[in-house]
Formats: C-alpha cells, sequence, structure tokens
C-alpha cells in the first residue's frame, strides 16, 4: 500500500499531467493508483479527468464507487454534484450538493456548484445567495466574483456586475474575460480609463491566445463606440482569427447532419402520439436576428414564462437520433414512436424543473431550427416563431459578438456566410410540409411598428393581449445571451442596417451569399 508521502508525491504528479491536458495519462495513472491505495484524491482526480473530456458517465460511476466507501465525503458529493449537473439530472445534482453542505456548510466549491446549478435553472437570485455565501468565507476565489458578476449583468444590475468583474481583474488582471464582459455593458468615451487599461495589456504583451482573444473583442466594442471604426474592426478580426484557429468550423459536418435530417423526414411525416397539456413556444432562427427581444416580448406576458436559450431540445435530439443514426431503423414505426414519446418526457421533465406551473412555456434556441420536423412530431400543439433579420445586420452582429464553442461559425466571413446558406436551406425544406406551422417575424418590422407586430405575434401564439408585452424592457426575468443589454432597453430603431458602416469590410460574407 501506498504511504501517505507517497499518496502525495502521486497526486503532485497527477495534478501537473491534469492541467498540462495530458488526460489519457492521468485517466491511466489514477485507476491503476486506485487498486494499490484507494485514497479519495485519485477518486476525485480520476472524475475530474473524465469530465474535462465529457466522459461524465464514467465520472459518475467513477464517484458512485467513491461514496459507496464513504458516503459523506464532501469532496465526493461535490464531484458527483457536478457530475449530475452535467448529466442534466438536476434534482440528483442539487440533493448531492445539499447533501455535501450539510457535512460541510462551508465547502466554497460546494456553494458555488450550486449557485452554478440554480444559475442554469433560471433561479438567479438563490444563485446569487450562494455565491455571496461562498465570498463571505473567502472573498479572493476569482471564479465565485465572475459568477456573481454574471448573474448580476443577466439580471441588468450593470453595477454590481461591474464591480464584480473589476474584484476578478484584481484577482488576476490577465484574466480578460472580465474586460470584454465589462465592456459590453459600458458605453465608451474617448480616453476611458477602462479603454487605456486594456490598451496598456495589450501592449505589455505576455497574454496567452486565449486571454488576447477576450481583451480583442473589449478592445473592438470600445472602439465602436468610439466611432473609429478602423481600429474596432481591427480588434474584432483579431480577436475572431484567434477563435477560428483554435475552434475548427466543419461546415460539411452541419451539411451530413441536414441530409440525415431530410432522409428521416422523407420517410416520416407527423406520428400521433399523446399531447402534452403544457404548450411550447419555440424562438428560433439564426442567431442575433432578435431572437432575445421576441422572447422579452413574449414573456412579458402573465401567461408565458421565458425559459431561455435551453440546450435540451439539441441534446435529446442528437442522443436520441442524430449520433445514432446509422443504428435506427426507419421502417420500425413502434421504435420510432417510443424514441418520440421519450424525447417529449425527457425534454417536459427538464423543463419542469425551470418552471411548474402550466403557464406557457418558451424556449429560446436559435439554432433549433433545424429541428422544425422533430418539434412538429414531438409537441403538436406547439408554436414556432421564426426570426429573420437583414442578413449583413446578422452577420455583423455575430462577428463582433464572442461565440467561441457555442456558434463556432461565427469567427470568420466566409464561415458565417455558408451557415447562412445552410439557414435558409433548412427553412426552404421544413416550409414544404410545415409552413402553416411557422410564423416568420421580421426585425425591422418589428422596431417599425412594434403594436401591430406584437399583436399579430400573440394572435399566432393564441395569447390575449397583455399591454406587459409593450414594456417588455420592465420585465425582469433573467437573460443569459449576448443580447441581455439590448433586450432590456425599450425598442429602438438604430440597429436597423447597423452594419452599413463596416460594409467595406465585410465583402467576403456578401460574397458568398447564395441569394
Amino acid at each position: 500500500m501506498l504511504s501517505d508521502n507517497e499518496v502525495k508525491i502521486k497526486f503532485d504528479i497527477l495534478s501537473n499531467k491534469l492541467q498540462a491536458g495530458k488526460i489519457t495519462e492521468v485517466i491511466s495513472e489514477a485507476s491503476l493508483l486506485l487498486k494499490k491505495r484507494p485514497h479519495q484524491v485519485f477518486f476525485n482526480i480520476l472524475s475530474v479527468a473524465y469530465q474535462s473530456i465529457g466522459e461524465f458517465q464514467k465520472s459518475s460511476e467513477i464517484m458512485k464507487t467513491a461514496l459507496q466507501m464513504n458516503p459523506n465525503n464532501p469532496y465526493f458529493l461535490n464531484n458527483m454534484g457536478i457530475t449530475q449537473h452535467k448529466l442534466e439530472n438536476f434534482e440528483e445534482a442539487e440533493d448531492y450538493f445539499k447533501r455535501g453542505l450539510k457535512i460541510a456548510p462551508s465547502y466554497i466549491n460546494i456553494l458555488n456548484n450550486l449557485g452554478n446549478l440554480k444559475k442554469d435553472l433560471n433561479f438567479t437570485e438563490e444563485a446569487i445567495e450562494n455565491y455571496k455565501k461562498s465570498i463571505s468565507v473567502r472573498d479572493d476565489v476569482l471564479e465565485t466574483h465572475l459568477n456573481i458578476a454574471n448573474c448580476y449583468q443577466s439580471l441588468g444590475k450593470y453595477e454590481e456586475a461591474i464591480n464584480h468583474f473589476k474584484k476578478v481583474l484584481k484577482i488576476n488582471s490577465k484574466f480578460t474575460i472580465a474586460d470584454r464582459l465589462i465592456s459590453s455593458m459600458k458605453k465608451y468615451q474617448k480616453d476611458d480609463p477602462h479603454l487605456n487599461e486594456m490598451e496598456i495589456k495589450l501592449k505589455n504583451g505576455n497574454l496567452s491566445e486565449d486571454q488576447l482573444s477576450h481583451l480583442y473583442f473589449g478592445l473592438g466594442k470600445a472602439y465602436e463606440d468610439t466611432k473609429d471604426f478602423e481600429k474596432s474592426f481591427f480588434n474584432y478580426q483579431n480577436g475572431n482569427k484567434i477563435l477560428k484557429n483554435i475552434i475548427k468550423f466543419d461546415i460539411d459536418r452541419e451539411q451530413n447532419d441536414f441530409i440525415k435530417i431530410k432522409d428521416f423526414f422523407v420517410k416520416k411525416n407527423k406520428k400521433e402520439i399523446p399531447q402534452s397539456s403544457r404548450k411550447f413556444i419555440f424562438i428560433l432562427g439564426m442567431p442575433r436576428s432578435g431572437t432575445s427581444l421576441v422572447e422579452q416580448i413574449l414573456s412579458s406576458h402573465k401567461n408565458v414564462y421565458g425559459g431561455g436559450e435551453l440546450p435540451f431540445l439539441s441534446n435529446i435530439l442528437k442522443n436520441r437520433f442524430l449520433n445514432d443514426y446509422d443504428n435506427i431503423n426507419l421502417n420500425e414505426n413502434k421504435k420510432i414512436d417510443q424514441l418520440i414519446s421519450s424525447s417529449l418526457e425527457e425534454y417536459l421533465k427538464k423543463t419542469t424543473m425551470l418552471d411548474s406551473t402550466n403557464k406557457d412555456f418558451t424556449d429560446k434556441s436559435p439554432l433549433n431550427f433545424k429541428y422544425i420536423g422533430f418539434i412538429k412530431n414531438i409537441f403538436q400543439n406547439s408554436r414556432i416563431i421564426n426570426c429573420r433579420r437583414e442578413p449583413t445586420d446578422i452577420a455583423w452582429s455575430n462577428y463582433k459578438n464572442f461565440f467561441p464553442d457555442t456558434l463556432p461559425f461565427s469567427n470568420d466571413l466566409i464561415d458565417l456566410a455558408n451557415y447562412y446558406n445552410l439557414y435558409e436551406n433548412y427553412m426552404s425544406y421544413w416550409k414544404k410540409d410545415f409552413e402553416n406551422d411557422v410564423y416568420n417575424i421580421q426585425y425591422e418590422n418589428l422596431v417599425n411598428e412594434p403594436k401591430n407586430e406584437i399583436k399579430k405575434l400573440l394572435k399566432f401564439c393564441n395569447l390575449d393581449w397583455d399591454e406587459s408585452c409593450m414594456h417588455h424592457e420592465k420585465n425582469s426575468r433573467s437573460i443569459k445571451t449576448a443580447s441581455a443589454t439590448q433586450a432590456r432597453h425599450p425598442i429602438y430603431k438604430s440597429a436597423v442596417k447597423s452594419s452599413d458602416i463596416f460594409k467595406d469590410y465585410i465583402g467576403d460574407f456578401l460574397n458568398h451569399l447564395e441569394n
């Protein structure tokens, strides 16, 4: 058996390898060390290693074994809570975190992670309370200030958010995520102190590619505010170049998914399955087409709950259909019916964790435009709203915002054009069978004639008129998208043709549009 000193030495080696990204070595060596001595540090690092590569089921199995040996270990309970959160088993995750806090009420990792769970479930005030408890234990943890700042920003409490982002920078001045997020909440004038601080960081160098990318986007926003459009584009371009090199977008993979989906719906159309008593409203379209504004308007209605940008439907469909497509026999009607019914059941379970009332529920995930056929099979009483906007405004708004993993096509103007073409192809395809099921709303019409457009929108959703929808800026719900700041303002027209001042820089997008 390994001595305590040997355990410490081995653990330090594994920790260094984990930080260096040598995950396979960590998994192999930690697994062997557990056989020599089943020490808690080896269980935990093995669990974290599996988490880091997205193998959450394996992480869960490791923690299950660990908890059988010691069910009251707060480190095990924390790791299991993280794993269940990632697996979208939200009730189980909360149970593990709360069990851990009963044993170790001041354990800041659990307080933070329970806060993260509450934030993801839109219980933002509860999330803030957990972060505050963590800060009361230790005020120098960067992640806690970052998390609470994000919550305040999502609630439109910008002063509180900026104060915590500044604390992040005080802890680590190179944590330029905070610089970028501060830039998204303020309007810059020339010689703004924060603009100068960002420029000094850039000139001093010694920043990683990741740190530089955030700083470039922050500077791009600052120079756009000061109307130095050449410098603005230069910084946005530099930030996007870094992200494109890190994140390899593959349009062929997207096209292949489209082929699978078309193949499915050539052979299968609408299925009759038991319906949910709850009505879901899916708001979709190209990102930056006005989806956040439309959801903010609808969720201002007394009979609507705004679910936000949810990964649930996409994850369900990928796991049940697309990732296992080659093994699905499309002629087995019973199997297809079961897949559709189980998809509905899983989606209902997850959304009920966010809101258990019988209000209409909005799901504002723009890329769900890929799944319109599935939506109409799974949720046959649903409403689908397709948000449209002038293509160059969409392209520019994507390009100037920081979308690393979620929208990898946004970091290159040609990729943006190719993806926009794919979006149009999807919508043309769905139009054949679902034209009457999709309501198209044009962003420019909405901001120019809001009352008329909102009336038509509510009518399509079978909702009575509610004057609150005309005052969406008073809606206090959390908004966790890049449009959070804009969606909290009254409707304005300045975003129409906002790309015109950059038209000389976005020729690659226009040259690759099919229409």
